[in-house]
């Protein structure tokens, strides 16, 4: 059964209705509901693209943490043929939290890392609900490194609260991961595109984000800090979440103007988990765009392209 937020309970109420005509037209094969039913179903198709048309901030921050969204493997299963796993950082462990491999990607070869969340209580604990501990950075770069040498384009699809947190993880040098991993995204010297398929939040993100274009879904979110960190931080009180999240300029809309982003992919009306395959056709779409831009172009180029891109961030021109 759909899984509704909050803020959906006039589209939960309209689908409730259907089901249980649906129910009644089941159970009494005399009763023709079909009419009701088809009215309520219009009604509520446009009171789902009404509400989504207007979600703030803190609203899209609940749709891209929503349990149902896609995660890393159901983007790669259906983008990515001939997938091959590829595990381990060759120093320490394996980390489930990011996953890498190679494949082909609409007949090119493709090289993919991402963060997977997991669905369920017990891949959720497997893949630490996304969040990497350094092995996991050391990985992304071992993949980052291999791509290069046999000079095909690295994708990575980001989903994460942010890095692990945890002692162990900082006693193995978390903070030198993420730097070296974002290191190695910068000085890259094939293409890499970058899509925020969910959360994309602080260092655990931008550390396999810095590519050569970084794109987001509709109703993804990127930021520097979660809002319920950046709320007890400022106020010391979590609660001032949504507050954050409107002043903190989290959204694809918003950092698409600021020029953080390159492009937004439109999700399904209703967000990516409610047509899980029409958001992986319009998320590949978008990636075959941001590669065909390299074709043809020299490693040099597309390494100073990257550099320049950053580099503007932020400046006045």
């Amino acid at each position: 059964m759909q899984a509704y937020l909050e803020f959906e309970k006039q589209v939960a109420d309209l689908e409730g209705k259907i089901r249980e005509l649906q129910s009644m037209g089941d159970d009494d094969s005399t009763v023709n509901l079909d009419d009701d039913i088809s009215r309520l179903k219009t009604k509520s198709q446009q009171a789902l693209s009404d509400l989504y048309k207007k979600l703030n901030p803190w609203q899209k921050t609940q749709v891209a943490r929503h349990p149902d969204r896609p995660h890393f493997k159901d983007y790669a299963l259906a983008l990515i043929d001939e997938f091959q796993p590829l595990a381990g950082d060759r120093g320490f462990a394996e980390d489930h939290a990011i996953q890498t491999g190679i494949g082909r990607f609409r007949g090119r070869s493709i090289a993919v890392i991402g963060h997977e969340k997991g669905n369920d209580t017990q891949s959720r604990l497997k893949h630490n609900f996304g969040m990497a501990r350094p092995e996991g950075y050391r990985k992304a770069v071992r993949i980052m490194h291999l791509a290069e040498r046999f000079g095909i384009p690295v994708l990575s699809l980001v989903d994460t609260a942010g890095a692990y947190p945890g002692i162990g993880a900082e006693e193995r040098g978390q903070a030198e991961a993420i730097a070296r991993s974002t290191e190695a995204c910068l000085n890259l010297k094939v293409p890499m595109i970058s899509l925020i398929i969910g959360e994309g939040g602080s260092g655990g993100a931008i550390a396999i984000a810095a590519a050569s274009r970084v794109y987001m879904l509709e109703h993804a979110i990127y930021s520097v800090i979660s809002p319920e960190g950046a709320a007890s931080i400022l106020w010391r009180d979590a609660t001032r979440a949504q507050e954050a999240a409107t002043s903190m300029k989290i959204t694809a809309q918003d950092l698409k103007q600021l020029g953080i982003i390159d492009g937004i992919v439109e999700e399904p009306i209703g967000g990516a988990h409610r047509d899980s395959q029409a958001a992986f056709i319009a998320a590949g779409d978008m990636i075959e765009k941001g590669l065909a831009e390299f074709d043809g172009m020299e490693p040099d180029a597309i390494l100073n392209a990257r550099r320049k891109k950053f580099l503007a961030i932020g400046r006045n021109l």
